[in-house]
């Protein structure tokens, strides 16, 4: 630690981050203890550290273990700032004494010099400045950092070398190297070892140094920093330069500072790599060129070393054939015998061979694990000879990869467990992803467990492989015989790359050949069969296998250091370490490897864990985990509400003597406010007998609630035989809505006979609803009213959707069901967690067989959408494999038994008859069911237990393959995971419910199917209660009887009726307008909330900012709104816009870095470029050719030019050399190459073609175009609109602004310029509130659409007569376009996102379109929110003043129609008159357009008289008084001659609607009067009935 004056070490035997000192204090001194700036260390083999002191210019030792140093002598040497210490095998120092610039080094007889030995510093190969680092490396040679020389210095080992000669191969041999270990000293040292060179006492080195890294090179490299990092001083900011494209240098979406300085880096070192490998390959020549003329054929010379192998050998050109040319890693070539060898020399040729450790990546990744190995035939010349193979006898490669690759295991095939008869399979398939950029070749891997078993093998590309006896749908086969079977048991087969070219993916089906298929295939036959075993009997595997399947390719390296695989094939005998290739010719080879499926990385997985890199898994979890709690909590606070609704109540008014015993079960419908909260009251009467007015009651619950099932048990004297009818009815006792009720059905059951009857209602017991009546007899019912499609669909709808639903049943379980809440909200979640990890694991396998399926023709296509066959199987996989854990856990639930069981029915009965058992008589009637298999209540824990094993399973594992995924793509998975389970949850589901109800209902009726009562009512009178849940109701005996109670039973009479009805009918009323009210209110607010938040607070600056910048209505000179000629408008082209493009120096002078593509406001960025797009016309014949024979007309369809020419306008081939972009804008372009619309200008309409140019390219290179265009007239007489369009995007304000600066050329000569700005959010929601507010919005105008639907269908064609009716579709119909163009919007927002995302905006992109679409979006809000306000005085209608309003207009309708008239036709005649008259005069009258809003203005009193006056100095005057006399004075002026009658009809009116409180307060007293005599009656007539009664 070279600040800190001391040297650490730590044990790599603990593996424990300790940090132990082992020289120095930590403080400088020059103590045997202290150190001053340590530089260099030393470690020997008695782990003595010797340590360069470098301040105090000496080497100290400190023996191991110890902290007191001694100082090594040196002699006469006297150190200066020795940085550098090493030592030799026989104990000698070296040490870099740095500021004498020399190394020095010890022997047996002292210390000397021995490299650098001038005395001064210096650059030459004999001196260096400031030394610091010395090495030795196996040869012997000494190898110093120079550092002020920016070098690294070679110094030659001279000493003991001698050449030898063996098998004519040179050689050097310089040093022999020591590897020594004490046993002794460094056994703490754990293996490890030292490499210390061992010199004789006179070694000595070369006095001149060699350069290995040269300044040189330093400035190569730092020529190159400062290409990437520097600005050049002919900066521009054009966004297609290499320095400025931002798009070259992105990592995606990435445009940090940081990662485009990185990766322009890496870009120009790209550039520096080609160069230095066009080097190497020229150093390689030179050495081949130098070494070819000293070998002789026979002969051969090596190059070695850590990174590359290069072999020369010089051999015959005969011996060329058959030739085995051999490397190291048993890299190889074979020469075949049959070849074309374009050399006229026959003695001798050389060949030479090179082995590079790892395949540069270029652009196929695949070649990451292979070595590259390439072959030269050089002639006596040095260069290099052509050679081409036969492709019949071709070259055969042997490619070795990096033997350190890992090799997956193979991956069992649970084959046995799958029951292909049932699932009539002959094949067990699978499926895998070949997509690649380049061929590769498919190998396949399969082990037996059984060795005696034999397969037969089938694929096909893209789609599934069939072969039985009426169909062979494959693309190849084989059979794998055990006789076959190499020493490892593996059969191999592989598909080459020639075949694999063109498709997506590849499916294969393996099955097991029978006993009688071996023998006629596989034992009887030594040779390969020809003929395909066929069966169409799906057959059950024997035995599982084992599965590898991995990919290869040969690839070259072409003249551009690509990747290419033209005319390589794939041999048979590639495996996992080296890759065989059939080659025609020589060059670069690599092969390409990798193994498939992928395992799961797992080190990646742990290394990119962290939170913020997987937000969107790790949020998904934790917000599904907190979800399932809550509900959970939820479920069970509901299951406890749900058992205190159960239970069977003995009535309060059953006398203890009574013995015979009804239970009645009471349905109430599922309707709106169904439940009541009045006292219901009921006679049930039979053939016998019948009861006396009975209560329903239960002191200790709620009962006749929404939906709810309530039992009570009736006591009564005796029998009252077959049962007719029961009248039933209520007080209205309830408060508002609780007082009504809607009653489905009763069933009534002797529970002596166990007979059931039932009595349908199906009826509102209410004074406002239906016939307003509040009591009903109800008759039993027949077998053919029990089997009516109302009563059953009703019956059994709501039953099957709480029930059957499992997501709804969480909200809406029938209470009496055993299958508690919280059970059905833990099968949801397992459920929900095993879809998802199913989903996630198969995702990238649907999206592989989505994307095949869109270029394969066997694939069902419906507008957009692709469905594949491998999609379907895909889906029906996964919804098997969700099927099972759910189907398994949802059974065992419903199947445990409780605790202990209790039945409700035998507990009331035990309340009522304490001492009574069952009478063992009716038993037997009881005729016992045959019960379903059911668990025991322990299996609840083991429910629960898998359920959670299941959840936390599929948890680790989505997160798994979440951080594997990414972000972005964990992103894109949830959001198909999540429209699948809603659109499942909401919409499939209960249709598919519902349906099979219907279905059931129509053709598979039964009326004893009581599944909703089937927990009230069991034959075998085991209905089920655990104690360990609250039950709320009391066993005291003596609280259930009562004595009849002597009070009235408050039965209202019609009149009590009629004034509830009349109460009620108010209220509802009252709520109603209240409520309209509100939904309005509600409505309108968000109405107003979506449409103001599509507005861009700062589009107004924006558009006001660029106006003033590119129209220049400051300067004279280039004033874009005051073009009147073509040289002006050229003049405003070259000298303002053009400059106004492109981002200058700053106001100082600073170059405008990082500000590619901006404008010269430096805050708007151009997306892509600017364009200009002129439409020109044909010419014509004059009609009168007098004067001139040849007319240019104006603009239209027909006689738009569309042909193409050269510069100039000509026809004819020019000499003169123009740029592309030049030569372009004299080509005629489609609308639908440019992405363009028709548009609109003042004078006309013109179509998206025309003649194009680009400011694309330098500024100076578009002014240049620009002058060049001028010069060639590219704007003339012909010329009629010139369009200048670009995107622009402000980052500030995050807003897109289309921009159309429009010249209409009009053949009458002069220019109309016009300018257009339009300022676009694409974000379709700006905030979480906006969608919401959308959500909700669609709500409502479903609503809406609903309840007029049901106006009109009342109404019929009265409903268009109404104003209101008119307002209401005029919201509804602006609301559903606004929605369709919102989607549209939306549409056209992804498609401009993904051009934006496929070119990070560094091409043009038109928003012509979607300018369009947010006009349309705007109008339709605009109308939206103005119908909306209307509707507010609708609302007020209550209002007197309100409604005084209303009806004035309707009185005067008339009227007001017939004044409108009138004006309407003495205003067209002013408005004929002013046209004709000065259309040529005003230019407020050169339009009938603009001549009637003059005219408007004319009657508003708003003019200019001059004006008028010059056009015509008598007409204008004239005309303008006779126009002010009669519209102005008299027209708007007009009086009634009865406007007397009209205000007396109009007082009457108010008079009417409004009196004096004063005049009126005695008839007021009068009305109290009455109601109070009244009330008084009332009372006395009560009283005079109950005496009568005797109560």
């Amino acid at each position: 630690m070279y600040y800190s004056h001391k040297v650490i070490s730590q044990s790599l035997s603990t593996r424990l981050p300790i940090w132990n000192t082992v020289a120095g204090t930590g403080t400088a001194g020059s103590t045997s203890l202290t150190l001053y700036y340590p530089r260099g260390i030393f470690v020997d083999t008695n782990l003595n550290l010797y340590v360069a002191d470098s301040v105090n210019n000496r080497i100290q030792k400190f023996p191991s273990g110890q902290l007191n140093g001694t100082t090594i002598s040196t002699g006469t040497i006297v150190l200066n700032y020795p940085t550098g210490v090493n030592l030799d095998a026989d104990g000698y120092l070296f040490i870099v004494d740095s500021y004498n610039y020399r190394i020095i080094g010890s022997g047996p007889y002292g210390y000397r010099c021995i490299a650098a030995c001038t005395g001064t510093y210096g650059s030459t190969a004999t001196t260096l400045d400031y030394p610091t680092t010395l090495s030795f490396d196996s040869y012997g040679n000494m190898y110093i950092v120079d550092t002020d020389n920016s070098r690294i210095q070679s110094f030659l080992f001279l000493t003991n070398s001698c050449i030898t000669s063996m098998n004519s191969t040179q050689s050097v041999l310089l040093l022999t190297s020591t590897y020594a270990t004490n046993s002794t000293n460094a056994s703490s040292a754990t293996g490890l070892s030292y490499n210390l060179p061992q010199f004789t006492p006179y070694t000595t080195w070369s006095s001149n140094g060699i350069t290995l890294f040269s300044p040189r090179r330093t400035e190569v490299l730092d020529l190159d920093s400062s290409r990437a990092n520097v600005i050049s001083t002919d900066y521009d900011t054009d966004l297609e330069s290499a320095w400025s494209n931002l798009n070259l240098f992105s990592d995606g979406n990435d445009f940090s500072t940081e990662t485009i300085e990185k990766n322009r880096n890496i870009y120009y070192q790209k550039q520096l790599a080609n160069q230095i490998n066009s080097q190497v390959t020229e150093i390689i020549s030179l050495l081949t060129s130098s070494l070819n003329i000293h070998l002789n054929i026979g002969q051969s010379s090596l190059m070695n070393t850590s990174q590359s192998f290069v072999s020369l050998e010089t051999i015959s050109t005969e011996s060329l054939k058959d030739r085995l040319v051999k490397q190291v890693e048993n890299a190889q070539f074979s020469i075949p015998s049959d070849f074309i060898l374009n050399t006229t020399s026959n003695s001798s040729i050389s060949l030479r061979s090179k082995i590079d450790l790892l395949a540069s990546y270029g652009n196929f990744q695949n070649t990451n694990l292979s070595r590259s190995i390439s072959l030269s035939i050089i002639d006596q010349n040095g260069n290099e000879i052509s050679f081409k193979a036969n492709e019949n006898n071709s070259i055969k490669l042997i490619i070795p990869r990096d033997p350190n690759v890992l090799i997956p295991s193979m991956y069992l095939q649970n084959v046995t467990s799958i029951n292909s008869t049932i699932n009539n399979l002959l094949f067990n398939y699978h499926y895998i992803n070949i997509t690649s950029s380049l061929p590769i070749s498919v190998h396949f891997e399969i082990h037996s467990l059984n060795r005696s078993l034999a397969y037969l093998f089938i694929y096909k590309f893209d789609q599934t492989p069939q072969l039985n006896s009426s169909i062979n749908l494959i693309d190849g086969w084989t059979m794998f015989c055990p006789f076959n079977l190499t020493n490892d048991d593996i059969y191999r087969y592989f598909i080459d790359n020639q075949q694999t070219p063109g498709h997506q993916s590849l499916i294969f089906g393996i099955r097991e050949l029978n006993s009688t298929e071996i023998n006629n295939y596989c034992l009887n036959n030594s040779s390969i069969n020809t003929s395909l075993p066929i069966t169409d009997e799906p057959y059950d595997f024997i035995s599982n296998y084992e599965l590898r399947i991995y990919t290869s390719g040969c690839y070259y390296l072409d003249e551009s250091n690509n990747w290419k695989s033209d005319g390589l094939i794939v041999g048979s005998s590639t495996n996992h370490y080296e890759t065989e290739c059939l080659s025609t010719h020589l060059t670069s080879f690599a092969g390409g490897f990798i193994v498939l499926p992928a395992p799961i990385n797992w080190s990646y997985v742990f290394a990119n864990a962290d939170f913020m890199k997987n937000k969107t898994v790790y949020l998904t979890m934790i917000v599904t985990v907190l979800l399932y709690i809550i509900l959970m909590i939820y479920a069970r606070f509901k299951d406890k509400k749900d058992f205190e609704k159960l239970g069977v109540t003995p009535l309060a008014d059953n006398n203890k003597s009574d013995q015979y015993l009804y239970q009645i079960l009471v349905f109430t419908g599922q309707r709106t406010n169904a439940g009541t909260d009045s006292k219901v009251y009921f006679v049930l009467s039979g053939d016998d007998d019948q009861t006396q007015v009975r209560l329903f009651s239960d002191p200790h619950r709620k009962i006749f609630q929404r939906g709810g099932i309530d039992s009570f048990i009736i006591a009564v004297p005796k029998s009252l035989g077959l049962l007719d009818y029961i009248r039933i009815w209520h007080d209205n006792s309830g408060l508002g809505s609780s007082a009504s009720w809607y009653l489905k059905y009763i069933i009534v059951r002797d529970l002596q006979s166990m007979d059931k009857s039932y009595f349908i209602s199906q009826q509102w017991l209410a004074v406002e609803k239906d016939d307003g009546r509040i009591e009903r007899t109800l008759p039993i019912a027949s077998e053919a009213e029990k089997q009516g499609f109302s009563y059953l669909l009703s019956k059994k709808a709501y039953h099957s959707v709480s029930d059957g639903h499992l997501w709804f049943s969480i909200f809406s379980r029938p209470p009496s069901n055993k299958f508690t809440r919280t059970q059905r909200c833990t099968c949801c979640f397992v459920l929900f967690f095993s879809s998802m990890l199913l989903n996630i694991m198969y995702y990238d396998l649907a999206n592989a067989a989505k994307a095949s399926s869109e270029t394969h023709s066997g694939a069902l296509s419906i507008g957009p959408f692709y469905i594949a066959p491998q999609q379907i199987g895909i889906g029906i996989m996964v919804e098997l494999f969700t099927l099972v854990p759910s189907l398994l856990v949802v059974q065992l639930f419903r199947r445990i038994r409780p605790r202990q069981q209790v039945s409700r029915l035998r507990e009331a009965l035990y309340k009522i008859q304490p001492s009574q058992q069952t009478n063992s008589t009716n038993t037997s009637v009881i005729k016992k069911k045959k019960s379903p298999i059911t668990f025991p209540w322990w299996c609840l824990f083991i429910a629960y237990g898998l359920s959670m094993i299941i959840i936390v399973i599929s948890i680790f594992f989505i997160i798994v393959r979440g951080i594997e995924f990414g972000d972005v793509k964990t992103q894109q998975w949830l959001t198909s995971v999540l429209t699948g389970f809603f659109s499942s949850i909401i919409l499939t589901q209960p249709i598919k419910i519902v349906c099979l109800v219907i279905f059931f209902i129509c053709f598979c009726r039964n009326s004893k199917d009581e599944k909703e009562t089937s927990e009230y009512i069991n034959e075998d009178d085991e209905f089920n209660l655990s104690n360990d849940e609250e039950y709320l109701h009391s066993l005291e005996y003596q609280s259930l009887f009562s004595t009849p109670s002597l009070k009235s039973i408050n039965r209202l009479n019609e009149n009590e009726i009629a004034n509830a009805r009349d109460q009620r009918l108010k209220e509802i009323q009252m709520w109603a307008i209240i409520r309209e009210f509100l939904i309005y209110f509600i409505f309108a607010t968000l109405v107003f909330l979506i449409t103001y938040s599509n507005r861009e607070q700062n589009s107004f600056y924006q558009v006001n900012h660029l106006r003033a910048y590119f129209l220049n209505q400051r300067q004279t000179t280039a004033d874009y709104t005051n073009i009147n000629t073509i040289d002006e408008y050229w003049y405003w082209l070259e000298n303002s816009f053009v400059s106004n493009i492109r981002a200058q120096q700053w106001y100082n002078g600073d170059v405008p870095q990082y500000l590619n593509g901006f404008l010269n406001d430096k805050s708007n960025r151009l997306i892509g470029w600017a364009t200009t797009r002129q439409l020109r016309i044909k010419s014509e014949l004059c009609p009168d050719q007098r004067v001139i024979s040849i007319c240019e007309d104006s603009y239209s369809f027909l006689n738009e030019e569309t042909e193409l020419f050269q510069p100039g306008w000509t026809t004819n081939a020019t000499t003169e050399e123009f740029s592309s972009s030049v030569i372009k804008a004299f080509n005629y372009s489609t609308s639908d190459e440019l992405d363009t619309y028709s548009y609109a200008g003042e004078f006309g309409t013109y179509r998206g073609g025309g003649y194009v140019y680009e400011f694309r390219g330098r500024l100076s290179d578009m002014k240049t175009n620009l002058s060049a265009l001028h010069q060639l007239d590219w704007i003339d007489e012909k010329t009629r609109a010139v369009f200048i369009q670009l995107t622009l995007y402000n980052p500030s304000v995050q807003l897109v602004t289309a921009v159309t600066l429009l010249a209409e050329f009009l053949p009458s000569g002069g220019i109309y310029t016009t300018a257009r700005f339009e300022p676009i959010n694409f974000y379709t929601f700006t905030s979480i509130l906006q969608l919401v507010c959308t959500i909700f919005y669609i709500f409502f105008i479903i609503y809406f659409i609903i309840i007029e639907i049901r106006l009109v269908l009342e109404l019929r064609l009265k409903y268009f007569r109404q104003f209101w009716s008119l307002i209401q579709l005029g919201i509804i119909g602006c609301s559903l376009g606004s929605i369709g163009v919102y989607f549209w919007r939306f549409q056209e927002t992804n498609r401009i996102s993904q051009l934006f995302e496929q070119t990070n905006g560094y091409v043009y992109i038109n928003l012509q379109l979607a300018v369009y679409v947010n006009d349309v979006l705007t109008f339709l809000l605009g109308y939206c929110c103005f119908f909306s306000m209307i509707k507010f005085v609708q609302l007020f209608r209550f209002n007197q003043r309100v409604s005084l309003f209303a009806e004035t207009l309707k009185s005067c309708a008339k009227e007001l129609i017939s004044f409108s008239l009138m004006f309407t036709i003495v205003f067209m005649a002013f408005l004929s008159l002013f046209y004709l008259l000065f259309v040529s005069k005003l230019s407020t009258c050169s339009s009938l357009l603009q001549t009637a809003q003059m005219l408007f203005e004319m009657t508003l009193m708003k003019f200019d008289a001059s004006q008028i006056s010059g056009a015509d100095a008598f007409l204008g005057p004239f005309c303008f008084t006779l126009f002010m006399l009669l519209v102005v004075f008299v027209c708007l002026s007009l009086k009634r001659l009865n406007q007397e009658e009209i205000q007396e009809e109009r007082d009457s009116r108010m008079r009417s609607q409004y009196f004096d409180p004063i005049e009126n307060f005695p008839d007021r007293i009068d009305q109290l009067l009455e109601a109070l005599n009244k009330i008084y009656i009332d009372q006395k007539r009560e009283l005079a009935r109950l005496e009568k009664a005797g109560l």
